[in-house]
C-alpha cells in the first residue's frame, strides 16, 4: 500500500492487546509512523495480560492463534497456555519496534469528535488530537460482576477470574466458583487438587467438546523453526476446525449432528447418572460457545468437587445461600461470570454528541463490523457483528485491520478527509444480518453473551469467505465523505 507519511493522518489506537499491536504493525508497514497506542496497563497483552487464573489457556489451537505473518514455532502445547501467549505478544511488540509507539499507563477517559478531528482526554489530564481513532479494546474486556444480593458482605477473599488475586492462598481452603463457562472449565481442573473442597455453582450446563490437548516435542518445534512453510501450513490447517464449527452454527445439519455426538459421548464419561443429568444442557449444541476441555468432567467428578445447581439467593459473610435454604460455607469466592460484551470505559462522543454506549446500547449498529454511523474516522476491531464463536479472533482482526488500513490510505492520499458511514446503509446491512441470524443455532432459544438486549445475536451469520469478500475495501457510496 503506497502512502506518503508526511501527509498522513495522526492515528490514535486504544489498547495494546492483540488487535492494537496488529494495527501498529500495519501502520508501520504502510509507512505511517505518526501514531500512538494508548494502553491503560503497564505492558502489552490485553486478554492474556489480564487473565492469569490457574490453568488459563486458549481454546483455539495455538498455531492458529498467531498472526498469519508471524507464526510461532515455540508453542509448547496444542492449546497455548496463557503465559506463553503473553510472551508471544510481548515478543511481537519488541520485534516490530512497537514499544516506541506505546504510551503505557494511559487511560483514555474521553474521545470527542469536534468536526475536524478527535479530541482525546486522558484520565491524568493529558490531551491529544487525531484525525483517525481506532478502538482495539476488544469485545470482552469489562468483567461482569453478578448482581447477587450481599455479594459485598462475603467475609473472605472474593475476586473475578480476570482479576485473580495471587496473594490469596487457596490451598486446603473451601473455594466456591460461580459460573460454568469456558473459564470455569479451566479453573476447576486447575485448582481442584489444591483446595480441600470445591463448589461449582451452576446456573446453566454447558456442552463440552473433548478436543485433545498435547505437548509439542522438541523435534516438532525444531521442524517448524527450520521450515517456515511448515509453520504456515500448520497455521492454515489448524484454522479448519473453527471454520467447520462455524459452518455448523450457520445451520449445516451434518456438522451439528457430529458436534452433538461428540459432546454427548464426552458427557457419557460422567459415571454418576444424577451428576450426568445435572451436567446435561437443555439447548442445542453450539447455541452457546462450545466449551473445549478434556479435563473438566474428570475434575468435577473428584471426591472433593461438588456441583451446586440450586439457584443462588444471596451471599452472606459465611458463604452462599441457595433458594432451597442451603448455606455453603466458603473461605474463598471466585466469580467466573464472564464479561459485558463491547463495553469500554472510554466515553466516545460522535458528531451529534451521541455516545458510542448509546449507539451500541440495546441493539448495536455498525457498518461492515468496523465503523459506526455518526462517528467519522472512527474504527473498531472486533466490534458488534464480528465473527464470533469457536474461531481464532486473530484471523477476524487481520481482516478488519486490512479494511481499516484501506480507509486510512484514502485519507493519507488525500482522496477523502473524513469517512462517516451512512446510517441507512448500516441499517439495511443490519436487517440483512438479522434475517440471516434467524437460520443459525444462536437463535435456537438459549441465553448467551452473543445476544443483545432484544435477544438477537450480535454476530456475523455468514461464512468467513464472505466476511473477507465484504471487507475487501471501502465503497465510497456507503459513506458521507468529507
Amino acid at each position: 500500500m503506497a502512502t506518503n507519511p508526511s501527509n498522513g493522518p495522526r492515528v490514535v489506537v486504544i489498547g495494546a492487546g492483540m488487535s492494537g499491536l496488529l494495527m501498529g504493525i500495519k501502520l508501520l508497514e504502510a509507512g505511517i509512523s505518526n501514531f500512538v497506542i494508548y494502553e491503560k496497563a503497564l505492558k502489552v497483552g490485553g486478554t492474556w495480560r489480564e487473565n492469569t487464573y490457574p490453568n488459563v489457556a486458549c481454546d483455539i489451537f495455538s498455531p492458529a492463534y498467531s498472526y498469519s505473518f508471524e507464526t510461532n514455532a515455540e508453542w509448547n502445547f496444542r492449546f497455548g497456555r496463557g503465559e506463553e501467549i503473553q510472551r508471544y505478544f510481548e515478543g511481537v511488540s519488541r520485534k516490530y519496534g512497537l514499544d516506541d509507539y506505546i504510551t503505557f499507563g494511559a487511560d483514555i477517559s474521553q474521545a470527542r469528535w469536534d468536526g475536524a478531528c478527535w479530541r482525546i482526554e486522558l484520565a491524568d489530564g493529558r490531551t491529544d488530537a487525531a484525525e483517525v481513532l481506532v478502538s482495539a479494546v476488544g469485545g470482552l474486556h469489562f468483567p461482569r460482576v453478578p448482581d447477587i444480593p450481599g455479594l459485598d458482605t462475603f467475609a473472605g477473599p472474593s475476586f473475578h477470574t480476570a482479576r485473580w488475586d495471587h496473594t490469596v492462598n487457596i490451598r486446603d481452603k473451601r473455594v466456591g466458583v460461580i459460573g460454568t463457562g469456558s473459564t470455569a472449565a479451566q479453573v476447576v481442573p486447575g485448582i481442584v487438587d489444591k483446595v480441600s473442597e470445591l463448589f461449582l455453582f451452576q446456573r446453566t450446563a454447558q456442552w463440552i467438546l473433548p478436543t485433545r490437548d498435547r505437548k509439542y516435542s522438541d523435534r516438532s518445534k525444531r521442524w517448524r523453526r527450520e521450515h517456515a512453510w511448515l509453520a504456515r501450513l500448520i497455521h492454515r490447517c489448524d484454522l479448519l476446525l473453527p471454520d467447520i464449527v462455524s459452518a455448523g452454527v450457520r445451520g449445516n445439519k451434518f456438522i451439528l449432528s457430529r458436534l452433538d455426538r461428540e459432546c454427548r459421548h464426552n458427557l457419557a464419561t460422567v459415571r454418576d447418572p444424577e451428576l450426568r443429568r445435572e451436567l446435561t444442557p437443555n439447548y442445542p449444541v453450539a447455541c452457546k460457545r462450545l466449551v473445549v476441555s478434556e479435563d473438566f468432567y474428570p475434575a468435577i467428578q473428584r471426591p472433593n468437587a461438588h456441583l451446586v445447581t440450586a439457584a443462588i439467593e444471596k451471599i452472606v459473610p459465611e458463604g452462599v445461600v441457595t433458594r432451597d435454604g442451603t448455606r455453603t460455607d466458603l473461605d474463598v469466592l471466585v466469580l467466573s461470570t464472564g464479561f459485558y460484551p463491547y463495553k469500554t470505559t472510554v466515553n466516545v462522543v460522535g458528531d451529534r454528541r451521541q455516545t458510542l454506549a448509546e449507539t451500541w446500547g440495546g441493539s448495536p449498529l455498525t457498518h461492515r463490523t468496523v465503523d459506526v454511523p455518526g462517528f467519522p474516522n472512527f474504527f473498531v476491531v472486533f466490534g458488534p457483528y464480528s465473527p464470533i464463536g469457536n474461531m481464532s479472533i486473530i484471523e477476524n482482526s487481520e481482516i478488519q485491520a486490512g479494511y481499516i488500513m484501506k480507509c486510512i490510505d484514502l485519507i493519507t492520499r488525500g482522496r477523502v478527509r473524513t469517512l462517516n458511514p451512512r446510517r441507512e446503509v448500516a441499517e439495511r446491512e443490519k436487517e440483512d444480518i438479522r434475517k440471516a441470524l434467524k437460520k443459525t443455532v444462536w437463535q435456537s432459544g438459549c441465553q448467551s453473551w452473543y445476544l443483545d438486549e432484544n435477544g438477537e445475536a450480535v454476530s456475523w451469520p455468514w461464512s468467513l469467505r464472505r466476511f473477507r469478500r465484504d471487507l475487501r475495501g471501502p465503497v465510497l457510496s456507503e459513506y458521507d465523505v468529507g
